[in-house]
């Protein structure tokens, strides 16, 4: 029997499973994983994520509002948002972050955005799931500016060199890899190499950046898989290693329940 995964990062909510959820979710424990955190983007997200996760024993939620996203927050959003934050099936505040690659949002705004969500985390204890693109320079001196201590929470789908990743891994962050670590990219091969294990997490962003063999298809949850297994290659360990040492990570750093055949050993919430 393999080791579990955990897929710290899915948007099971999204319509693209809104045909096949449960078999998607099913599938995934047929590969092993048996932890799956889907992300909410913004208000009606993060509530639909909670429901799945009420529904699926499996899945666990985040609550957030993507940086692309915070033009639409209303009056009353940010209120029944924090709300959410403290729902036992919450295990994140996420995703949040700055994205200046698209700028569907003004800088000014998804900054202002963040220094609260900083805030919700410092006030619960729940980790972070950081988005960023083009901002690393602002996001880090964010962080910085917010808190002296440690942070907790994931730069996911690490986009930085291996500058960035010694930065955000000093602040306190763990680093998340997706399917991009199968393509055809040495410089994120590098970073995903020299990582050290014990920051490491492992994600999807289903339904988005499917893996190698199944890229330019919709991305699932048992497709984190073939990530573990590209990560084992880059780091000259065993995929049971990799496996072992993401999912220890995972529930140590989220607070996970850990599944009911587990083979891995203590770690994680055991209630």
């Amino acid at each position: 029997m393999r080791p579990w995964l955990v897929d710290t990062h899915a948007h099971l909510d999204f319509s693209q499973f809104d045909a096949d959820r449960e078999q998607v979710i099913q599938r995934a424990s047929e590969a092993e994983v048996k932890i799956i955190l889907s992300i909410g983007i913004d208000l009606a997200t993060s509530r639909r994520n909670i429901a799945v996760a009420e529904t699926f024993p499996s899945v666990y939620a985040a609550a957030g509002v993507h940086p692309h996203d915070v033009t639409r927050i209303q009056e009353g959003d940010l209120e029944q948002l924090h709300e959410l934050v403290h729902h036992p099936r919450v295990k994140a505040i996420g995703e949040v972050g700055l994205d200046y690659y698209r700028n569907l949002s003004p800088a000014e705004l998804q900054r202002r955005y963040l220094r609260t969500f900083l805030d919700w985390s410092l006030e619960t204890g729940k980790p972070l799931i950081i988005h960023t693109r083009e901002a690393d320079a602002d996001i880090l001196r964010l962080l910085r500016e917010k808190s002296r201590s440690r942070w907790r929470g994931v730069f996911h789908c690490f986009p930085g060199d291996l500058s960035m990743a010694e930065e955000v891994m000093a602040l306190g962050f763990h680093l998340s890899f997706t399917g991009v670590v199968t393509f055809k990219n040495a410089a994120m091969a590098e970073v995903a190499a020299r990582v050290p294990l014990h920051r490491m997490l492992l994600e999807t962003d289903c339904p988005y950046m499917a893996p190698v063999p199944h890229r330019g298809r919709r991305n699932e949850p048992a497709y984190v898989q073939h990530v573990a297994q590209k990560i084992a290659e880059l780091k000259g360990l065993s995929f049971d290693e990799i496996a072992r040492a993401t999912s220890e990570n995972a529930c140590a750093l989220f607070g996970f329940n850990r599944p009911p055949s587990d083979i891995h050993g203590e770690a994680g919430e055991t209630k």
